[in-house]
């Protein structure tokens, strides 16, 4: 069974007087275990097809299925619980909570989740030393660099073990060297733990990284390549 399957997606903005197709038919299919960058230029439509996938934007028309379930046709509270259980995200802003220490963050979900104090506790120090934080857990994000708050960042994505990962130019913010680390990182979970990576960016060293490249333009997908990873 696929990981992520999209079938005959349609999704149209309006701008001003225009309509603006932000996805344009898009069908694709990814294994569970796969790691595809998403790469367009900026409106091309990677980031409203990797929201689709994560169910953080419906489409307009077509399919989306996460494993066997179709999410476009959720309730809005049914896709809360499977992006809680099943999918990760890492955002471009990380997006961390500003007044809670880099272990508090992990904790955050699976303190949602339900998860018993001390196992949470168990897994957000065993995370932050995966993602080469040991000893940063009581930090906050103001006293954290750039590349640290995006390992807090992911670190809070994976920590549940989600099937799936979905990242949104997670490197925008990051110099070559930070970047090249955390792909690494990321190269590293997908093959230890088999989840599956959907990456949206422009970055070209990213790309490199990926097991798949598919290319998009105008809303629709031109060129989808199996590439050999970095």
């Amino acid at each position: 069974m696929a990981a992520v399957r999209c079938v005959d997606l349609c999704k149209t903005y309006r701008q001003g007087d225009q309509d603006i197709k932000a996805l344009d038919h898009v069908s694709i299919e990814i294994e569970q275990g796969g790691f595809v960058c998403l790469s367009a230029p900026s409106g091309g439509g990677k980031t409203t097809l990797l929201n689709a996938i994560g169910g953080l934007d419906i489409p307009d028309s077509g399919e989306v299925w996460i494993g066997g379930e179709r999410i476009d046709q959720m309730s809005k509270g049914e896709l809360a619980d499977l992006r809680l259980s099943s999918i990760g995200f890492v955002f471009q802003a990380y997006n961390l909570i500003p007044v809670l220490t880099a272990q508090e963050n992990i904790e955050f979900v699976m303190q949602v989740q339900g998860v018993p104090a001390a196992e949470r506790r168990a897994k957000s120090l065993a995370i932050l030393d995966e993602v080469g934080l040991q000893g940063l857990e009581r930090r906050r994000p103001a006293e954290m660099s750039g590349g640290q708050q995006q390992r807090v960042a992911v670190a809070r994505a994976i920590v549940s073990r989600p099937a799936l990962v979905l990242a949104d130019e997670p490197t925008a913010n990051l110099d070559s060297k930070t970047s090249d680390e955390l792909m690494t990182l990321f190269t590293e979970l997908n093959e230890n733990h088999k989840t599956t990576f959907i990456i949206a960016t422009h970055d070209q060293r990213v790309m490199g990284y990926a097991k798949r490249l598919v290319r998009m333009l105008d809303g629709r997908i031109v060129d989808d390549i199996e590439q050999n990873a970095a």
